[in-house]
């Protein structure tokens, strides 16, 4: 990658970063805080942790197809703007109902899709994905960085607090935007990396994509739902306060990374995906069962907390893997953005109905919900097809006419590895699936040249 390209996706993974920071460090403390706000119930606590997920989930995408009208930089600092808003508003309410009112407004923040859209625009093709797996690897570690340092910042400043903080790392991340990622010469649409409208139907008729969207859905469901129940857990159980709740995410987390590395090795080199897969699913399902019938166990809470963070993070892992191998090569970005939407429409459905069964049947009815969703998806897991294990290659072409871009297409599809091929010849792009054993790409750069 060049100096330039390596600035630009630091930059843009800081600003994911900052914002995901604060969203997360509230999961452990917000059930604890919020039974204090006047007009709470187990309800509204659910909703008010869920509900930015709502906002979040259907603006992803219009954000997105706005900011390739009126530019990239002016929409992350729109949404940040919003996003800082809503902060503000869930700080200095005393009412759960006005925490409600600024968490939606935090999720109306929906920059995910357009960061994502410029670290496009900032990158060359084939230095994209590198790109964008700092940008994932950093939504990772800030999620894991969220969940310890969470109860020991709200001890410090309380959970009203939190969401102060949040106001201002919105500002940070608009500065950021601002002073230090590059300016884009232009901006353009990128079939690799945005939602594309015209290809939304295809990727909601596919069913492969759809297991994943639903899987992500659920995964993310159960996060949050869990947390309206787990931090009263660790508190009766082990007498544990929120402050000191780290104590346990810390050791729980590390070892939870340990489980999900290898487990990633395995299922990319050795092409175990789907015994991974299926394995994860069945850990998440187990661990939800032992938080329903003994969780009053030290033993078994924290052998199930673990046994449930093993398999959101390899899911987390190899969820947007299956994605990107799944989705058709001019798709992969019209996937991700309904797969990203499936995952915020599930913390909101998490949040209402986690928050409903606690209301209405208590902890076991949270769990009893949670088991539900994971039954569901072991059962869409285990009947799954084999993943094929293919990427999308981009390759630059030259200027053609479109009847030139179905002969290409239909060449390039010859090559060995080359599984489907399109050519968009007003975007000068291929794009390729292709098996990465198999694939040379001196091969398929020397028949581009020749044609």
């Amino acid at each position: 990658m060049e100096r330039q390209e390596i600035r630009a996706a630091g930059s843009l993974a800081a600003v994911f970063s900052v914002r995901l920071l604060g969203l997360f460090m509230v999961y452990p403390v917000f059930a604890a805080y919020a039974h204090h706000l006047s007009g709470a119930t187990p309800y509204k606590i659910g909703l008010a942790l869920g509900i930015y997920g709502l906002s979040q989930g259907l603006l992803q995408i219009p954000f997105g197809l706005l900011s390739d009208r009126i530019g990239r930089k002016i929409m992350v600092v729109l949404g940040l703007a919003i996003f800082g808003i809503g902060s503000v508003a869930a700080a200095v309410s005393t009412s759960i109902d006005g925490v409600i009112v600024g968490r939606l407004l935090q999720g109306g923040g929906a920059v995910g899709s357009v960061v994502l859209a410029l670290v496009a625009d900032l990158t060359a093709e084939e230095n994209r994905t590198k790109a964008m797996a700092i940008v994932g690897i950093t939504i990772g570690v800030s999620f894991m960085a969220a969940l310890v340092t969470g109860p020991v910042v709200a001890d410090l400043v309380g959970v009203s607090g939190i969401f102060w903080l949040m106001a201002g790392l919105a500002v940070l991340g608009a500065a950021i935007t601002i002073f230090v990622v590059p300016r884009p010469r232009c901006w353009r649409v990128h079939r690799d990396a945005e939602a594309v409208p015209a290809l939304l139907a295809a990727v909601l008729k596919n069913q492969s994509l759809l297991r994943l969207d639903f899987g992500i859905f659920a995964l993310h469901a159960m996060l949050t739902a869990s947390f309206l129940v787990v931090p009263g857990l660790l508190h009766g159980v082990l007498d544990l306060t929120s402050r000191d709740q780290w104590m346990v995410y810390l050791p729980v987390l590390l070892v939870s990374v340990a489980v999900m590395i290898p487990a990633i090795v395995v299922a990319e080199k050795y092409r175990r995906m789907k015994a991974v897969f299926v394995g994860a699913v069945v850990a998440l399902t187990v661990s939800q069962i032992m938080l329903l019938y003994d969780a009053r166990s030290v033993t078994a809470l924290l052998a199930a907390i673990t046994l449930f963070f093993a398999g959101f993070n390899v899911m987390e892992a190899s969820l947007p893997s299956l994605v990107t191998k799944t989705a058709p090569p001019d798709a992969k970005g019209t996937a991700t953005g309904v797969y990203s939407s499936s995952q915020f429409l599930g913390i909101f459905v998490g949040g209402v109905a986690g928050g409903f069964a606690h209301q209405t049947l208590g902890d076991t009815g949270v769990f009893e919900l949670t088991i539900g969703l994971a039954l569901i998806w072991l059962l869409i897991a285990v009947t799954m097809e084999q993943p094929s294990y293919l990427t999308t290659r981009l390759m630059r072409i030259g200027d053609r006419q479109n009847a030139d871009a179905e002969i290409l297409a239909a060449r390039l599809i010859q090559l060995p590895g080359v599984t489907d091929a399109v050519v968009v010849a007003e975007e000068k792009l291929a794009y390729l699936k292709i098996d990465a054993k198999i694939f040379d790409d001196k091969t398929a750069r020397s028949l581009l040249d020749a044609t």
